[in-house]
């Protein structure tokens, strides 16, 4: 049975809790840093594609940190929308320190 939020405040301690490894964390980061990086290339020249390329690889890096480090199942699955918020209140708290990288 899926857990229900009513806000992504009560969300995000259920999301950090599913990222206790720090591998799974710095996965996430990588994919992530990545995907920036994709998709500043798609609006840089203008093709698209990097845009798909941006979002496959991001999921991939952060599936790896779940199947192989974390041993749980990605949020994205359940709640996809609060996931994807979460992620990147994550990265901003590693990138700021917040959160041990």
């Amino acid at each position: 049975m899926t857990k229900q939020f009513e806000s992504f405040a009560q969300f995000y301690p259920f999301y950090l809790a599913e990222h206790a490894n720090v591998t799974c964390r710095r996965l996430h980061f990588i994919g992530s840093t990545l995907a920036l990086i994709l998709a500043a290339l798609a609006l840089y020249s203008s093709n698209y594609l990097w845009f798909l390329v941006a979002v496959i690889q991001g999921y991939a890096w952060a599936w790896v940190g779940h199947f192989f480090f974390e041993k749980n199942k990605p949020a994205t699955f359940q709640h996809p929308l609060y996931s994807f918020i979460g992620d990147w209140v994550m990265y901003k708290d590693m990138a700021t320190g917040k959160i041990a990288f």
